[in-house]
């Protein structure tokens, strides 16, 4: 995979989408996204360009709630980040569950700890801390000081 083309193409095709473009290394981009943009993204990602889903991580900053999606292409070892960004009032981003069911339990588990809802996830019932604290709270959410 020749990255200066593989990039160009991702940036012309989703020049309105994307917010930020990082290379960290000859195999490893993030693209800052609209968070509307997500599930076209991964669509074109996995199905056109042949990479899976490793995993999503999420994190609550200073600017809002941060999921990470990361995707890999193992033919060519290329690491691809898909970065959205929500704001600290109702974070919701669209479910990629419809696009692969491996995403359903990392995405409840994001929920279950930053409240992040997903909309169209088929089941954001707690996964791994049923009874553990009440509904409601998050345990990953901080209290942010002006």
């Amino acid at each position: 995979m020749d990255n200066k083309k593989f990039t160009a193409e991702i940036k012309e095709k989703f020049a309105d989408k994307i917010i930020e473009y990082q290379q960290h290394n000859d195999l490893r981009l993030t693209f800052a996204i609209q968070p509307e943009a997500l599930f076209e993204c991964a669509r074109v990602f996995m199905k056109e360009k042949q990479f899976r889903f490793i995993i999503a991580s999420g994190l609550h900053s200073r600017e809002g709630f941060e999921i990470f999606y990361h995707f890999s292409n193992d033919s060519s070892g290329h690491v691809i980040n898909l970065h959205v960004m929500l704001p600290h009032e109702q974070p919701t981003v669209d479910s990629l569950s419809e696009l692969m069911s491996a995403a359903e339990w990392i995405e409840r588990e994001i929920h279950e700890l930053l409240g992040i809802n997903f909309k169209g996830h088929p089941n954001l019932v707690p996964l791994i801390s049923e009874g553990n604290w009440p509904e409601g709270t998050y345990p990953y959410r901080k209290d942010f000081k002006s």
